[in-house]
């Protein structure tokens, strides 16, 4: 996915992210981004390619590709990063993958989710993460030197791993790293109401169903609510669809299958709407 426009993507910080990773930038150190499904990491992502290659133009040379997003699953390669050669008639080609594009042109590759990947998938960006920048691609026999407006950035929810995807030492440790979590219920109240366009009194409550929802740990549910389901929610009422109804649709069943989940969740909309 390529990330473009004219107006920057909304995003509300919750501490000094945005400075930690334009200074990040800036030394072109990789960052790594952690913290549990829906709170912000790839809205952030995309907010500060937006701010970097984009209106504000933080860098000399334009990059036509700023923002290239891969959502990492257990059958990504190492090719499918890398790129692979394709046959055209009875000649073949080289084709550049997202990663090698990203190297080669400039611009943020966002691995989202990376400890999903394979593992030799996972291997192979060391090389780009240390004061070599470099990226070996043995199909054609090439070491690619990172274009200078390249950055590496990847993200995981280290609550939702196991222990047996979680990301090894080596890896970790070449990144700089910044956490994530849900922002405050006021600031939560208000990034709902910006991006479902319900009103500020909706937006509160939504915000405070929220809360309750991830307090429920006495029921084994301990992802709790993303934020993006709660702008899901607003949105659906902001079309004409009651509260009760939208909940139900974007929040008790999205969350769980288990009937006793869905009943506490729904006992919460029951008691927080007025």
């Amino acid at each position: 996915m390529v990330a473009s426009g004219d107006e920057a993507p909304y995003y509300l910080p919750l501490s000094d992210e945005i400075e930690v990773f334009l200074a990040a930038f800036e030394q072109r150190l990789p960052v790594l981004l952690k913290g549990p499904t829906g709170c912000g990491k790839t809205r952030f992502v995309e907010h500060m390619s937006w701010r970097i290659y984009g209106d504000d133009n933080l860098v000399r040379n334009t990059v036509n590709q700023p923002l290239t997003t891969v959502s990492c699953h257990e059958d990504l390669t190492a090719t499918d990063l890398l790129g692979r050669y394709l046959l055209h008639d009875e000649s073949t080609s080289w084709q550049d993958g997202p990663l090698t594009s990203a190297v080669r042109h400039g611009g943020i590759c966002y691995l989202d989710e990376i400890v999903e990947a394979r593992k030799d998938t996972t291997v192979l960006i060391h090389s780009l993460t240390d004061h070599r920048r470099i990226l070996p691609i043995d199909k054609t026999n090439e070491l690619l030197e990172a274009h200078p407006d390249f950055l590496l950035v990847i993200s995981y929810n280290p609550g939702y791993q196991s222990i047996l995807k979680d990301l090894k030492p080596s890896t970790r440790q070449r990144f700089v790293s910044l956490q994530f979590d849900y922002p405050t219920e006021e600031r939560e109240a208000e990034i709902i109401r910006v991006e479902s366009g319900i009103d500020q009194k909706n937006a509160r409550i939504l915000a405070k169903v929220g809360v309750h929802i991830r307090n429920l740990r006495e029921h084994g549910f301990e992802e709790g609510v993303s934020t993006r389901l709660l702008v899901y929610t607003g949105s659906l009422m902001r079309q004409g669809i009651k509260p009760r109804r939208a909940a139900n649709a974007a929040l008790i069943h999205a969350l769980s299958d288990d009937p006793e989940v869905q009943q506490a969740i729904a006992d919460i909309v029951d008691v927080v709407w007025p």
